[in-house]
């Protein structure tokens, strides 16, 4: 029996039977379905954490507090505006450095409430992470000098505030304080999970005073060069350590964000394939002891064509195809409600999805594997069968 003959056979067989047919492969669209859509999920994160971080600019090093390693706690900051300095005299004044010190606030415009990020930053936040404004100004090294009460608004905090008329030179309260509004800056987008349009940019002078401590959250610094990345984060971490001690703070560049990134990706994507693969192994299960029931029920056709000719290894073929082609149509089945799903949730939910070739290719091919590894048990059953004995099988 030929491939082509054993596929027409296995064809007519599930069309006989076509609701069986249907319940066992449900298992298998289910799963199939399941590593399209978490693959997605997982290459859609990692785009979007990619995007996020060179969106932060090139060439870019982050001070943060603590360790920088997949898995380790979060820690409070102790740099203070005096490191910031240091680091920017060390350096020579030939890069650009900025501080930041973040909080979610209330912020108030007249009769006008919205929540909004309030980032306390120096006049070289904007050049550092490329945050220009598209109206009015940019905080001056003079008003974090002073600590003057001025902010710049994101697009988003700004038309949520001032929906009929233009911010500038009005005035908005933040913690029961008034800040002149001075600029605002153009839509950016989301980036790593953070609304930058609902931002709210003040002095970090004046944000450290607001928020009552005298604390930076992260210092960046952005290189000229990328060759020279690893000698500037050595003189960063020798100016920070007249102070602070080794695990109290981390030099991190762009590159290595994006590893401990992958590293948290690769998990969650380990431990959802993991769940796939539960549900292929159910549908895997579920084709099996069904193919048992068909070998069964068939045993005195496998007699006859036994009989007429047929060798083991016809009719073990012709169940093996049987399996295979049942797990295909749930295999395309299942990529399809996959990338539907897939589809819906790029478009109504703010979960990251992205469909690639290579993932569908890999839920077709697990498919047929599944066919294979849990059709042979019932097809070399069906080969091995007695003729004799078959035949006077009732």
């Amino acid at each position: 029996m030929n491939l082509g003959e054993a596929s027409r056979v296995a064809a007519t067989a599930i069309a006989a039977n076509r609701m069986r047919s249907a319940l066992t492969v449900l298992g298998v669209v289910i799963g199939v379905m399941s590593v399209v859509l978490l693959v997605a999920v997982g290459t859609g994160a990692r785009n979007e954490v990619t995007a996020g971080v060179e969106d932060l600019g090139s060439n870019l090093l982050l001070v943060v507090p603590g360790g920088f390693e997949f898995g380790q706690a979060p820690t409070l900051s102790k740099f203070t505006l005096d490191d910031v300095e240091r680091i920017e005299r060390e350096l020579g004044g030939e890069l650009a450095i900025t501080g930041n010190l973040a909080s979610g606030e209330n912020v108030r415009a007249g009769s006008v409430s919205a929540f909004a990020s309030v980032i306390g930053v120096t006049a070289q936040f904007d050049e550092v992470l490329n945050r220009g404004v598209t109206r009015g100004e940019f905080i001056t090294e003079s008003d974090v000098a002073t600590g003057r009460r001025v902010a710049v608004l994101g697009s988003g905090a700004a038309q949520a505030l001032f929906p009929d008329s233009d911010p500038i030179a009005k005035s908005t309260t933040i913690a029961g304080l008034r800040f002149r509004v001075i600029g605002v800056t153009g839509e950016m987008g989301p980036s790593l999970g953070v609304d930058r349009d609902n931002q709210v940019l003040v002095p970090i002078t004046a944000a450290q005073r607001l928020f009552g401590t005298r604390r930076v959250d992260t210092i960046f610094v952005k290189g000229s060069d990328r060759a020279e990345l690893d000698t500037t984060a050595e003189t960063i971490g020798c100016v920070l350590r007249n102070r602070l001690e080794d695990n109290e703070f981390s030099v991190v560049s762009q590159q290595e964000i994006l590893g401990v990134a992958g590293q948290i990706l690769d998990t969650l994507t380990l431990v959802l394939a993991a769940i796939a693969g539960i549900s292929l192994l159910v549908g895997g299960i579920g084709v099996s002891n069904i193919m048992l029931v068909s070998v069964q029920e068939r045993t005195r056709e496998i007699g006859l064509r036994k009989a007429l000719g047929a060798r083991t290894r016809d009719i073990t073929a012709q169940f093996l195809v049987e399996a295979i082609v049942l797990c295909g149509v749930g295999g395309v089945l299942g990529i399809g409600l996959g990338i539907g799903l897939a589809t819906v949730a790029a478009r109504l939910t703010p979960l990251p999805a992205a469909v690639t070739g290579w993932s569908v290719a890999l839920a077709f091919g697990v498919s047929l594997t599944v066919g294979v590894a849990f059709g042979v048990l019932p097809a070399r059953r069906a080969g091995r069968m007695d003729p004799v004995v078959a035949l006077r099988y009732e």
